[in-house]
C-alpha cells in the first residue's frame, strides 16, 4: 500500500440540492485537510446523508467540488472512497469476503476459481484493517464490526483522496466502535488522507475529530470537536454535553 502524497487540497463550495422542487441543502463550504477527520453532526432531517450522496455523485448538485495539487497548483481527477451506512445482501448467501473483494478487482468471475495473486494482494489489503483472518469467512457470518472492516479496506484500495463514511458504526458494540475509530485515526494519520465521516456519535466524534460541521439544511457552525460542543448551535441541537478531550 502506497502512502498518498499528502500534497493536496478539497474544497466544497456553495453546494446545493434541490430534490422535487423541494431545498434540501443550501450554500455548503467545507475545506477538507488532509490527514484530517472532519465530521458532520446533525439532527435528523438535517441532510447529512444528501451531502454524502451528493458528494459520490448520486444525485445532482449545485455548485463546485474542487480539488487541486498544491505543488503544481493544478485541478486533477478526485478519488473518493466510500464506506455506506450498511451493505444490502442475503444473510444466506455462500459468497465470502475474498469474493466480495475479488469482485470489485478482479477481471475474471470469481465463482469459476480463485486467483493466487488476487488472493494474497486482498490478504494484505484486509491486514491493514486486522480483517486478514476474515477472507475466507462468509458475509453473513460477519458482525457488524467485522463487516465495516473489510468495507473499509475495499473503499481504500486503492487509496482514495477522499474517504467519505456514512455512519458506518451503526448497530455496532461499544469495542467494535472503539476498534473502528481507532483503525480511522490509524488511516489518516499514517496515509495522510482526508476523512468526511456522518456520526450520529458524539463521544467518539468529539474524541476522534479534527474538526467538527454542525449541518441543518446549511453549516451552521463548523470547528474544532471543543468549539463546537461549547457552541450556542450544538447545544440547541443537543442539550449541554461535556467529553474529557481525548488523544487526537
Amino acid at each position: 500500500m502506497n502512502h498518498s502524497c499528502g500534497y493536496h487540497c478539497i474544497k466544497i463550495e456553495k453546494l446545493g440540492v434541490t430534490l422535487d422542487r423541494e431545498q434540501i441543502l443550501r450554500n455548503i463550504n467545507i475545506h477538507i485537510h488532509c490527514g484530517q477527520l472532519t465530521t458532520i453532526i446533525g439532527p435528523n432531517g438535517a441532510g447529512k446523508s444528501t451531502l454524502i450522496k451528493a458528494l459520490i455523485g448520486e444525485i445532482p448538485h449545485e455548485g463546485e467540488i474542487k480539488f487541486r495539487d498544491i505543488r503544481d497548483d493544478k485541478p486533477i481527477k478526485l478519488k473518493i472512497g466510500y464506506v455506506p451506512q450498511q451493505l444490502s445482501f442475503d444473510k444466506n448467501t455462500p459468497s465470502t469476503v475474498y469474493d466480495l473483494f475479488a469482485s470489485y478487482i478482479g477481471k475474471s468471475p470469481v465463482c469459476f476459481f480463485k486467483e493466487k495473486k488476487i488472493y494474497e494482494k486482498i490478504k494484505e489489503q484486509l491486514a491493514v484493517f486486522e480483517a486478514d483472518s476474515l477472507i475466507d469467512k462468509t458475509l453473513g457470518d460477519l458482525s457488524g464490526g467485522e463487516l465495516q472492516r473489510v468495507m473499509l479496506s475495499i473503499a481504500t484500495y486503492p487509496m482514495p483522496n477522499l474517504l467519505v463514511l456514512d455512519e458506518p458504526i451503526s448497530g455496532m458494540d461499544r469495542n467494535g466502535m472503539m476498534l473502528f475509530y481507532e483503525q480511522i485515526d490509524k488511516l489518516k494519520k499514517e496515509y495522510d488522507i482526508s476523512i468526511l465521516l456522518v456520526s450520529h456519535d458524539l463521544e467518539f466524534a468529539y474524541q476522534y475529530s479534527d474538526k467538527i460541521i454542525l449541518l441543518d439544511e446549511t453549516i451552521v457552525f463548523q470547528g474544532t470537536p471543543e468549539e463546537a460542543f461549547q457552541s450556542k448551535r450544538f447545544k440547541q441541537m443537543f442539550g449541554n454535553i461535556h467529553y474529557e478531550g481525548g488523544e487526537k
